[in-house]
């Protein structure tokens, strides 16, 4: 499978940014939508099940190294902006100040921010040396651990397998009204960014990749994604 080629954020010319813009649901065929449905369904189930003893180890982990709760609930943006509680194990200390991881998300969006620049942007990253996450939460960040109980969130219905990954509210508070159409279909435990360049691209190259995905969705190219991503987990390295 052929990444699509990275082009040129589209030219905003609005002076102001709406706290949350207005999205309009991507079409989607039925026999898409089904097919789709049923193999998060699926997955997600199996996932669960044999990950259990996985999920277990991490809960005790957390649970013997730092005081608080295992899981780490946080409120998310899915279809059309409607806000979900997000599902994650918990990765930094109970006290930690979102304060930083803010302004972080906000001068990357807005190219404004220092360090972990390429060609002048900044590459979307996690915060480097973030003291707020505890040792079992580094483990569990680097081998996306963390991220399994978002399969909670795909029984639900507030996710999906594939798709764009949910954004955080204050992250859409800087969005280019562009970046908002990521936001027209249900998000992701993995994408077609995070297939192809996570941790390499800027914001604005990111959200291209996005947009591709949405244009371009079917369920083989589902099938693909999660097999790429599967294989970046197990090997540690991209296609």
């Amino acid at each position: 499978m052929e990444a699509p080629r990275l082009t040129t954020a589209p030219e905003v010319t609005a002076t102001t940014r709406p706290a949350l813009l207005t999205v309009v649901e991507a079409p989607t065929p039925t026999g898409y939508r089904v097919a789709k449905r049923a193999l998060d369904i699926t997955a997600a189930t199996f996932g669960l099940v044999l990950t259990s003893p996985v999920l277990l180890a991490a809960a005790a982990a957390i649970r013997l190294e730092s005081p608080g709760p295992i899981l780490f609930r946080q409120q998310r943006l899915g279809l059309g902006g409607r806000a979900f509680v997000c599902y994650k194990f918990r990765s930094m200390f109970l006290a930690a100040d979102e304060g930083r991881h803010r302004t972080h998300v906000r001068d990357l969006i807005r190219r404004e921010g220092e360090g972990n620049q390429r060609d002048g942007e900044g590459v979307w990253v996690p915060i480097p040396s973030d003291p707020r996450v505890t040792g079992v939460g580094a483990f569990l960040r680097r081998s996306h651990i963390d991220e399994l109980p978002q399969l909670i969130n795909i029984l639900r219905g507030e996710m999906s397998l594939v798709g764009p990954r949910p954004p955080i509210p204050y992250e859409v508070e800087v969005y280019e009204p562009w970046h908002a159409r990521r936001l027209s279909v249900v998000p992701g435990l993995t994408g077609l960014w995070q297939a192809t360049g996570w941790g390499k691209l800027s914001f604005d190259e990111g959200v291209v990749l996005d947009l591709a995905y949405i244009d371009r969705r079917s369920f083989w190219f589902d099938l693909q994604l999660i097999g790429r991503t599967l294989w970046q987990i197990v090997t540690g390295r991209q296609f």
